[in-house]
């Protein structure tokens, strides 16, 4: 680009901006000027009531000095000649002249209308202070009406310098600062046609700068707008001019650049849009930068909201005791989101982003739903934990009564059987538990369909009760309340036949003598509500929710003792949830428990069929 003459250069505006600075600069000259003046015009007053003060001293000493002990009628007293000392050096400007004797007593003053306070004591402090400490006083004030005033007191001794009262001058400033609103209204006159002409010149030259400085403020605007459709207006070849044109060709590489950096963005949105895992990306500081929403819905946050924060703080990390360069070289952590109702793990993978310099420039946090693969590792480990800890008790009984028999104790007729029944009752506890794991294998698989049929629940219940009742102790009640209408459901009746059998099962092996137990069915909602309630010992509270767990036992040794695997009520959880229902527990210790579950009612278009 060629140079730029001066008087087509920036540099001239910039001179008439100095001009313009120059003429603020004399209006702020002029209010020091005036803040000078007015400190002149107060010390003048005030050496000029310094000066009526002193003459006011000199005569007055000499008032209190005369000898008056002939008392000649001829001979002014003390008061009157007093009084007229002031009245001789009243001026204009002073406002009261008070002497006052040694008794804070009044004996002149130029207030001829108020000569009432003659004689009267003064209860001024100003004055006061002056007759007490001897000391002179003066300063500023400002009277009841708004005036400001200026006072001055000062101790007036005899020619054997004797204190015998204080002289009170108080004199108007009114005279002085009314000189200066004078002074004010010259100087504010003078600023207003100043100002006025500089807002004229101040027109015209802003018009050449400002006019292409706002319409490239507004191509900004636009661009920051993601419009790059639009250009500046060039107005000349000065350097406002040159800028312009640079800020055509910006305007063009931008909107190339954009248009890169959209196809790119577009891609990049498209794969973390479509990933199952969640990403965020954060600075150098650990704070997020980028959330897709798989990760918001990971963390249970608005994926737009967690942009900004601290990534520690979102993953719920300790920051006193992690370090975002540790997790990245560490790799891999598995964060624990559990509460007291729900079991949630997320496995966070951590790596870096290094700038060109190889430097840490931020961090990639790839997030992953691992709670359903821990869950499963979990309940396989404590599946082989508990089929160990279940098969090796009959085992190790079985081998101790074998080996027994081995050594000699079959020979023994009366022991021989005994150990032969115990290892046969061990073998079906066995079977029975291999059998109820298979089942519960199947189910878990699928592999095992439902046989389904319309079944009147009531009737259905009345007989697998009749069966028990054949063969329950006579010191255990069956309390029947059913009711006498017909309830339809689909249903396996041979599965539920089993979840009716382990339920009651349970009921009669932990209901003591005299015990009752009770059986119920009701509608609730579209829902079939079937109960059986015990009078046993109960459940923990902290321990009701875990009866359906797999090997899952209230009493260890009371169940196996009664033949139980611990296997009964999750195989009858599995198969009620099956027919699209639920089961669950209510227990208290000492009351008994009571097991209820619910199955869905045939609805009466269906019932009518």
């Amino acid at each position: 680009m060629h140079n730029v003459g001066f008087f087509r250069s920036i540099q001239l505006k910039f001179i008439i901006m100095f001009i313009l600075l120059l003429l603020v600069t004399i209006q702020v000259i002029s209010a020091y000027f005036v803040r000078g003046l007015e400190q002149e015009l107060v010390e003048n007053f005030e050496e000029s009531v310094e000066a009526s003060v002193e003459i006011l001293e000199v005569n007055l000493e000499q008032a209190f000095s005369k000898d008056r002990s002939d008392n000649n009628d001829e001979e002014l007293t003390l008061q009157q000649e007093v009084q007229d000392i002031v009245k001789v050096n009243d001026t204009a400007d002073i406002i009261t002249i008070q002497v006052v004797n040694m008794q804070s007593r009044i004996i002149a003053s130029n207030d001829t209308s108020g000569s009432s306070n003659i004689d009267k004591r003064t209860s001024d402090d100003f004055i006061n202070n002056v007759l007490r400490f001897g000391n002179e006083d003066k300063g500023k004030m400002i009277n009841s009406e708004g005036n400001r005033n200026y006072r001055r007191a000062v101790p007036i001794y005899d020619n054997e310098q004797t204190q015998v009262g204080a002289l009170y001058i108080e004199a108007s400033l009114e005279g002085v600062y009314s000189q200066l609103d004078d002074i004010n209204r010259v100087f504010l006159q003078g600023s207003i046609l100043a100002i006025t002409v500089s807002a004229l010149l101040g027109i015209l030259v802003a018009r050449t700068i400002t006019k292409p400085i706002k319409e490239m403020r507004r191509q900004a605007q636009t661009m920051a707008r993601e419009d790059f459709s639009q250009k500046v207006n060039v107005y000349g070849r000065d350097e406002i001019g040159q800028l312009a044109e640079s800020f055509n060709d910006l305007n063009a590489k931008l909107k190339h650049s954009r248009a890169l950096t959209e196809e790119e963005r577009r891609k990049l949105s498209s794969v973390l849009s479509n990933m199952s895992d969640g990403v965020m990306a954060t600075d150098r500081n650990g704070f997020i930068t980028l959330a897709n929403d798989a990760s918001g819905l990971l963390v249970g946050q608005d994926p737009d909201k967690v942009q900004g924060n601290f990534l520690p703080d979102v993953l719920q990390l300790d920051e006193n005791s992690v370090d975002l360069s540790e997790l990245a070289e560490s790799g891999t952590m598995i964060i624990d989101f559990s509460d007291d109702d729900d079991i949630y793990l997320i496995r966070a993978n951590f790596s870096t982003i290094a700038d060109e310099d190889n430097d840490i420039s931020g961090f990639i946090t790839v997030l992953s739903d691992v709670t359903e693969q821990e869950k499963i590792e979990r309940e396989r480990r404590e599946f082989v934990s508990n089929v160990s800890h279940e098969l090796r008790t009959p085992l190790t009984t079985m081998r101790s009564y074998i080996e027994a028999l081995t050594e000699g104790a079959w020979e023994d007729k009366d022991i021989a059987p005994k150990f032969l029944d115990v290892t046969q009752n061990e073998t079906d506890r066995m079977i029975r538990m291999v059998n109820d794991l298979l089942q519960l294998s199947r189910m878990d698989n699928q592999s095992e369909a439902l046989q389904q049929e319309r079944t009147d629940f009531i009737h259905f219940f009345h007989q697998v009760i009749d069966r028990f009742e054949m063969n329950v102790s006579d010191q255990i009640t069956l309390q029947r309340e059913l009711p006498n209408e017909k309830l339809y459901v689909w249903i396996d009746q041979d599965k539920m036949n089993q979840v009716l059998d382990n339920v009651i099962s349970n009921a009669i092996k932990y209901s003591s003598e005299g015990g009752t137990i009770r059986f119920k069915a009701e509608k609730q909602k579209g829902q079939l509500l079937v109960s059986v309630s015990d009078e046993g010992p109960g459940i923990p509270y902290d321990k009701v929710d875990k009866v359906f767990d797999r090997f899952y036992r209230a009493d260890n040794a009371r169940s196996r003792k009664l033949g139980g695997t611990g296997l009964g009520l999750a195989i009858a959880k599995e198969i009620v949830e099956s027919h699209h229902g639920s089961i669950w527990a209510k227990s208290k210790e000492g009351k008994g428990t009571t097991v209820l579950f619910t199955l869905p009612l045939v609805n009466k278009k269906r019932r009518g069929k």
